[in-house]
């Protein structure tokens, strides 16, 4: 075992993307995460599109170096199998609605009842107070109410949009991921274990304030509707493509006109300062469009690499597994999952210099690992036939052997 949370086990509950991606986060890290999932069915995530071996290329994303053991919950012997499981975990991870776990008799009570130190999770849309605390959530809906669609539409007269990819839904992963290795410190300086709730919408409020919220800062001030800064965005037309250029500092503007070979734009005074500059952001950034669709992005990269100046190629996603500096990074991987085959995934991108963190293992089939944990457990295997005929726990670890 390797990684810097070698030793910690976790019992995770969840289903979907941001309980799971979480969770994931902390195996890569070298948790022994154990992902409890409903018998025969299993995470709906398993079920969705671009399959190998049923197995969703998602699932196979977000749930390596995990464990499955499939289980009846509903059953009060499945129950007690959870119940069994927590009394060796450091943290429980459920994503429920509020009120589900408690029926189902693995709340928070239930658990620390077995595991009074253990450290409790629970991931929602909206939190546990509210009139929006029972809505049925997706990432569409978070993005929405947080205002991140009128925030990507860049004014607040514009069309709202949505990001093109499930932005709350991870953002509450990695915010899950960092709390509970908080709340795993804690516990190791004051031996005692805790809630930790986390809700997407407070999520992605948190990520937005950093710099979206400028007109909200302030309480005394009225709010006019806002407009974006600019109603271009920084991507640029290239004569065979598109790329990126940022300039923010005087010595990036200087190197911009050189780059460009525009020295008259320093003497003008609308751009002479970075404030002028961004008093006349769409005036700047025409002009600089209309120079770039002169010459290829190639072209471009290097002039403008020659006067450090921020700048990049707008990749494809098959462009980027490509890019030197991916290579170099390795931060793509290729490995073999022993159902799906070869496989290419982002490695961890914490590089950890004492406790460097390994792939031990590929998603889990459904129920893979039923037998191993439960005799782990102290189940006989007569004991776990006995439940495995009683539909308590999954027959999949029979079928799905490795």
């Amino acid at each position: 075992m390797s990684g810097p949370l070698a030793g910690i086990r976790i019992i995770d509950m969840t289903t979907m993307l941001s309980g799971p991606w979480a969770a994931m986060i902390l195996a890569d890290q070298g948790a022994d995460v154990i992902k409890v999932e409903v018998p025969e069915a299993g995470d709906h995530v398993r079920s969705l599109g671009n399959q190998r071996a049923g197995m969703s290329a998602m699932f196979l994303n977000i749930n390596r170096n995990k464990r499955s053991v499939s289980v009846d919950v509903k059953n009060p012997q499945g129950r007690q199998i959870v119940l069994d499981l927590a009394k060796g975990a450091d943290v429980f991870m459920q994503n429920f609605r509020p009120g589900v776990v408690d029926r189902l008799g693995v709340g928070e009570a239930d658990i620390r009842a077995v595991a009074p130190n253990i450290i409790y999770a629970s991931i929602s849309g909206f939190g546990d107070v509210g009139p929006w605390v029972g809505k049925p959530v997706y990432d569409p809906v978070i993005q929405a109410i947080s205002g991140l669609t009128t925030v990507q539409a860049g004014s607040d007269g514009e069309r709202p949009r949505l990001i093109r990819t499930v932005l709350p839904d991870k953002l509450a992963a990695v915010t899950v991921a960092q709390s509970l290795s908080a709340a795993l410190v804690s516990r190791h300086r004051t031996g005692e274990g805790q809630h930790v709730r986390i809700s997407m919408l407070d999520s992605v409020l948190y990520f937005l304030w950093a710099s979206d919220m400028g007109a909200q800062t302030y309480p005394d001030k009225t709010m006019s509707n806002q407009e974006a800064a600019s109603f271009i965005d920084l991507i640029y037309e290239t004569k065979d493509g598109h790329m990126t250029v940022a300039v923010m500092s005087n010595k990036e503007w200087v190197g911009l006109t050189k780059a460009l070979d525009k020295p008259e734009w320093l003497a003008d005074a609308r751009f002479a300062t970075p404030k002028a500059r961004d008093s006349h952001v769409n005036e700047r950034l025409l002009m600089t469009q209309e120079v770039l669709k002169t010459r290829t992005t190639g072209e471009w990269m290097e002039c403008l690499e020659a006067h450090d100046v921020p700048c990049a190629p707008a990749l494809t996603r098959s462009e980027v597994i490509r890019h030197p500096q991916v290579l170099a990074s390795e931060t793509i991987v290729e490995v073999d999952h022993p159902a799906a085959g070869r496989l290419r995934q982002a490695r961890s991108p914490a590089r950890f210099e004492r406790t460097p963190s390994e792939l031990r293992r590929g998603a889990p089939l459904l129920g893979q690992h039923n037998d191993e944990i439960l005799a782990e457990l102290g189940y006989s295997e007569s004991m776990r036939n006995e439940l495995r005929s009683a539909r308590i726990i999954g027959s999949e670890s029979l079928r799905n052997k490795t």
